[in-house]
């Protein structure tokens, strides 16, 4: 290709832009009746993913603020670095316990047992624990299979969280290089 050919393209490629930046104007004109800052979508988009983010970061901090005092009353039963079955049932006797309340019983549970390790642990045959630690039953081959399934979704729904955001990511970063080159 020659550079007479390269300059053409170059130019049309330009001129190209120019229109697409000008029907973009346009349309957010019409559509919102005055003319806006090109980055003012964007911007809101990213206001409300932040929100979501911070909604999440909340709750999350709840969760484990939850956690944290079942870990503190029952040491023997909840353990981060060695996470074992619970006894079916074992929310019933937290609730008869009466040592933590129900609201957050439910949290701290719903954030242990939903974890990458408590579901790994569930290997059929594993000992099931009790209030005390002590044994309470074992785990079952359908449950074992179920949690098996339930760390192939996650890690399932975590590439394509990562996909997604990378494709976000790039379209973010092309979207910026066409605003900045005015």
């Amino acid at each position: 290709m020659s550079s007479a050919e390269i300059d053409r393209l170059k130019k049309m490629t330009e001129q190209l832009v120019v229109r697409l930046e000008s029907e973009l104007e346009q349309a957010e004109v019409s559509r919102s009746g005055f003319k806006s800052d090109t980055l003012s979508e964007a911007e809101t988009v990213n206001d409300e993913v932040k929100n979501s983010a911070k909604a999440k970061s909340k709750n999350r901090a709840a969760n484990m603020a939850a956690l944290q005092l079942l870990i503190d009353a029952y040491p023997k039963v909840f353990d981060r670095q060695n996470v074992r079955p619970l006894k079916i049932g074992i929310q019933e006797d937290l609730v008869a316990d009466g040592k933590i309340a129900k609201n957050k019983i439910k949290r701290a549970l719903a954030s242990y047992v939903r974890s990458l390790n408590y579901y790994r642990s569930l290997r059929e045959g594993a000992e099931r624990i009790d209030l005390k630690g002590e044994a309470a039953g074992l785990v079952t081959q359908s449950e074992s299979d179920h949690a098996k399934e339930k760390l192939k979704e996650i890690n399932k729904n975590r590439l394509q969280q990562r996909k997604k955001q990378e494709k976000d990511e790039r379209i973010n970063r092309k979207l910026e290089m066409l605003v900045t080159r005015k």
